[in-house]
């Protein structure tokens, strides 16, 4: 039950209430606290001056002191103070009892002064539960004559009885409170996280048969639309990774099946009979090296772009001359386009230092001019050339052949996509053909952040153009 979300953001939610509340609650109660004391401070202070007052009143026209004493105790009415007043050596002159019985008390003499009201708290002695705040001065109302000392005092119970009845209502208000938030935030967090449990449930039913479909998403600005509209993206790019895994695994079975085929028919009609020529086991055993050297070349690029695809082949970068690698392949490429009656012309290039894994590049190459040789007629050409900028070096294999059909052009760097599979089959004997050598080119340009594009493809020939970024100058 507390693993649940829901219930983890309910109790969050509650206990950060709770927190508040609380905190809240004692905020309101110190500070109606506070102004209640000083509330009732200022009404002490306020009866001290008036009695004071009264009592200058009654002495100035002439009543003594005794009369004037009672008579201003009786004339001030407080229903919740006790009013007293005192001689100078602290006899009782007069007194009035609040309506609750208190009677005023006299702190020591020598704590009283006439500049200010003195004020200070007493224990009850008659009712221990609340008690008494007293405001005294002394008072010369003849100015050189005798001194007074005034007393007022008052209860607390009035303090204590609202501070109660606050206390009373946080203790069932915020309890009461905390219950309905938790409803409504057990409700709010049920609602909020259903579009969660729809797309969990829905993620659960995808698998690898059914990855063409997607979680729901309820609203695509929202965070837990946005997470599904993320997580159907990843599922497209699952999708297509599943898709092409089994297209090139049906691809290299297709491939495979073949070469393997031809080696089983040509083993097995040559063992039909007892007995056979030596041309005829030279002939089979050399159709078998054929497609054995074809194998070799398809399980070899498979390999690599196997390697590729699980991000574990790791370039090897050495510092090298562009300039003498091509010229390096020309010469290979030349010995293979010789027996096909096709010239390959290298263009003189500058010299070009180079930083990048020198096999990789080599292979680069070779796939683009036995590409361009296997698609050039006999009496053709293939073109090499190097140009170099301040930013790139530019490589360029040009050949005089047929060109690539408009619809074939998007597609040509896909693996195992071949735009004459009749031909390419026909043309296997040096073991390509498998549709692999394009698409095992642009990732080593890629890899050695650069690219490879088809730049043009039309009856007069097609021309590939390798872009690799400068990394020396000279």
């Amino acid at each position: 039950m507390l693993d649940s979300v829901r219930t983890q953001l309910t109790l969050w939610y509650t206990g950060v209430l709770a927190l508040v509340l609380v905190a809240f609650s004692f905020g309101v109660h110190a500070l109606l606290a506070r102004n209640l004391h000083e509330r009732l401070d200022a009404g002490l202070r306020a009866a001290v001056e008036a009695m004071i007052a009264s009592l200058a009143h009654e002495i100035a026209e002439g009543e003594p002191v005794q009369l004037a004493a009672e008579s201003t105790v009786q004339d001030l009415y407080f229903p919740h103070q006790a009013l007293a007043i005192f001689d100078a050596e602290g006899r009782l002159l007069a007194e009035r009892h609040s309506s609750d019985q208190k009677t005023a008390r006299l702190p020591a003499s020598n704590l009283v002064s006439e500049r200010q009201v003195y004020l200070f708290t007493e224990r009850d002695p008659s009712r221990g539960d609340d008690d008494l705040r007293v405001a005294a001065r002394r008072v010369d109302i003849a100015h050189g004559g005798p001194t007074y000392l005034i007393a007022v005092s008052q209860s607390f119970e009035t303090v204590t009885d609202e501070l109660e009845a606050l206390r009373q209502v946080f203790f069932i208000a915020v309890p009461l409170i905390l219950v309905l938030a938790g409803l409504g935030g057990w409700f709010l967090a049920r609602k909020s996280l259903a579009p969660v449990l729809k797309m969990s449930q829905q993620a659960r039913r995808i698998g690898a048969e059914n990855l063409e479909e997607r979680l729901p998403v309820v609203n695509p600005r929202d965070e837990l639309g946005r997470l599904a509209v993320v997580f159907n993206e990843l599922l497209s790019r699952l999708s297509a990774a599943f898709a092409g895994q089994r297209q090139f695994m049906a691809d290299a079975s297709h491939e495979l099946r073949t070469p393997l085929s031809v080696m089983q028919t040509a083993a097995d009609v040559t063992l039909e009979q007892p007995q056979r020529a030596e041309d005829e086991y030279r002939d089979s055993l050399k159709m078998i090296a054929e497609q054995t050297r074809r194998l070799t070349r398809v399980v070899e690029d498979m390999f690599t772009l196997a390697r590729v695809d699980a991000g574990s082949h790791r370039l090897r970068p050495s510092q090298l001359y562009l300039d003498e690698l091509l010229a390096e392949t020309a010469r290979a490429a030349g010995v293979l386009a010789s027996r096909k009656g096709v010239t390959v012309e290298l263009l003189p290039a500058t010299e070009t230092p180079y930083e990048g894994d020198e096999d990789l590049l080599r292979q680069m190459l070779m796939n683009l001019l036995d590409n361009a040789i296997k698609h050039t007629p006999p009496g053709g050409r293939v073109g090499l050339s190097l140009a170099r900028s301040q930013a790139q070096c530019v490589i360029e294999i040009a050949d005089t052949g047929d060109g690539i059909p408009v619809e074939a052009q998007p597609r040509i760097f896909e693996r195992f996509y071949r735009v004459n599979k009749a031909r390419s089959r026909a043309e296997n004997g040096r073991g390509g053909g498998a549709g692999l050598g394009l698409a095992i080119a642009r990732w080593i340009a890629e890899a050695h952040n650069g690219s490879l594009i088809l730049e043009r493809s039309d009856h007069t020939g097609s021309a590939f153009a390798v872009r690799l970024p400068a990394i020396y100058k000279s």
